[in-house]
């Protein structure tokens, strides 16, 4: 008998009874009886792959790490240094799955299947409004599940970036603020390992410089010039640091 597949999608409003994006996904994936769940963003553009080719890229594994693209609306600085600092984490998204040490993934563009999900879900951090994904990516670490990627072009989903620096800072916040409760430790030892360098760089500036190849490795030939990803290595440190900050102190509702 074939596998199922269903596009789950958290919507504001919709069908989160006003509880919040965790909620959503509750209701949503208890409601469905498919075995594959591919986890959507309401504000991106999907994947034009079909739910076949879905269910034939996650093969045996548990989950399934997706391809997501930037998208700018304005020609502005703002929106031009996001979508660096996107395909370089993107980038580093793809790198460590393939050599299965995982430290990122979205929700955005995600497959599991439904009964890692239900399995997974006491441990998703109810309380906290964001970071299902990558709980879920530290349970299935956790437990030995088998983690896929892809990089196929039918695979990837499209998002937005954000309009002005205030809405671009709440969402970082929001990240930021999930961060104190990951356990893994590869997610961990990254974690320790930029906040060192940024540290190192706010306390001389010239420090840009030794990690800048580095940076500069995880975007070349995506068409950026290295003077904007300069500009954003050396502002990335007092933006990082505003929004870890504010993730701590703030309590961030979706």
């Amino acid at each position: 008998m074939s596998a199922t597949l269903a596009h789950i999608t958290p919507i504001r409003g919709v069908n989160d009874e006003g509880k919040g994006k965790k909620h959503a996904l509750h209701r949503l994936i208890h409601a469905t009886e498919a075995d594959v769940l591919w986890l959507h963003d309401d504000d991106i553009i999907r994947p034009t792959a079909t739910d076949a080719e879905a269910i034939a890229t996650l093969g045996d594994a548990g989950l399934l790490i997706l391809p997501l693209r930037m998208q700018t609306t304005q020609s502005t600085l703002i929106q031009r240094l996001q979508v660096i600092e996107y395909t370089a984490l993107q980038a580093l998204t793809i790198r460590t799955a393939k050599r299965g040490r995982a430290i990122l993934c979205s929700g955005a563009n995600l497959i599991v299947r439904r009964d890692v999900w239900l399995e997974a879900e006491p441990h998703l951090h109810p309380e906290i409004p964001s970071g299902d994904d990558m709980f879920l990516l530290e349970y299935c670490k956790r437990t030995g599940r088998t983690i896929a990627v892809s990089e196929a072009e039918n695979m990837t989903a499209t998002v937005t970036a954000q309009p002005t620096l205030h809405a671009l800072l709440r969402q970082r916040m929001r990240w930021a603020g999930k961060a104190p409760h990951y356990t893994d430790p590869d997610i961990r030892r990254a974690g320790a390992l930029v906040s060192v360098a940024l540290v190192l760089q706010l306390l001389n500036p010239l420090c840009v410089l030794l990690w800048l190849p580095l940076e500069y490795n995880l975007v070349r030939g995506k068409g950026f010039a290295p003077l904007d990803v300069l500009l954003l290595a050396l502002v990335y440190p007092y933006y990082a640091l505003i929004a870890l900050i504010g993730g701590l102190l703030h309590q961030h509702r979706w």
